[in-house]
């Protein structure tokens, strides 16, 4: 809840007014357990991290202004979601990414099997600057929604259909084929479509090289899109916030209570343990 919200709510359950000061001072509390849990020690390894940004507002200076809350959502080997950090900025970038993949070494993170991103500009390199052994996997739906950007409606889903056809392919070799005749079936339509898959054909691709249950997991950052779409809904009620310190209060709380869902491994994650342990050797997959 917002100060506000617990405002509104001790007037109308108790009778009591309290000033928003008061009850920021109180919950201001939370902030050295908040401060704690973004510095905890993590685990050593990860099989898969997924690394998202969300938009928010809050006051810079007295103006309201555009906020970047950087997300790292990872799986551990144990199959469980694990939120590894949560962080405040201007702006996305690949250098301030680098910089919060820094974090998450000097927090104990030495291994990442495979990160799964969006297709921000040098986002590779400065994942691979840090974890050099890191495969890096760019998200299959944010190249659709890229890809469906400037296109009249009616188009979009007979060319969402077609596109589908590339990536639902059992191999690379096949996907490659296959987008070769989206091209020639849209290219005069849409000229920009097939050359942005073919720059991107190396991240885009990289989930051809495993089998199905794992293939699933890593071929879009959906796990880390739904988080971010339940924050939103938690925040979609608070146009800004009074600085950075009460969004992410605001934040943080929120996160213990969709994190609490997170009971169960990913679904079939034992073949897919096994599956990686091929892939990547039973050194970088020890539990």
């Amino acid at each position: 809840m917002s100060v506000r919200d617990i405002q509104s709510y001790l007037e109308k359950r108790y009778e009591v007014t309290v000033s928003t000061g008061f009850i920021s001072t109180l919950t201001d509390q939370v902030l050295d357990d908040m401060r704690a849990w973004q510095q905890r020690a993590l685990s050593e390894r990860y099989a898969v991290v997924y690394l998202d940004a969300l938009v928010t507002s809050s006051r810079q200076n007295g103006a309201v202004a555009k906020r970047h809350l950087y997300v790292a959502l990872g799986i551990n080997m144990q199959g469980q979601k694990e939120l590894l950090g949560l962080w405040g900025q201007a702006a996305e970038g690949a250098k301030a990414w680098m910089s919060m993949l820094t974090e998450l070494k000097n927090r104990g993170v030495n291994d990442i099997l495979i990160a799964c991103v969006d297709g921000l500009k040098g986002f590779e390199e400065a994942i691979n600057a840090v974890y050099p052994q890191t495969q890096v996997q760019q998200c299959i739906v944010h190249q659709v929604r890229h890809s469906l950007r400037f296109m009249p409606w009616k188009a979009r889903n007979t060319v969402a259909a077609d596109l589908r056809v590339i990536y639902s392919e059992a191999t690379e070799a096949a996907a490659r084929l296959a987008l070769d005749d989206f091209e020639e079936k849209w290219g005069e339509a849409y000229p920009s479509i097939a050359p942005s898959w073919r720059n991107n054909w190396s991240r885009l691709t990289v989930f051809f090289d495993y089998p199905p249950a794992i293939r699933k997991v890593i071929y879009t950052t959906n796990a880390v899109e739904s988080f971010n779409a339940s924050l939103q809904k938690l925040l979609k009620p608070k146009k800004s916030f009074m600085d950075d310190e009460a969004m992410m209060k605001v934040i943080y709380l929120s996160t213990h209570r969709i994190a609490s869902k997170w009971t169960t491994p990913v679904r079939d994650w034992g073949l897919a343990l096994g599956q990686l342990t091929v892939m990547f050797g039973s050194d970088r997959v020890a539990l």
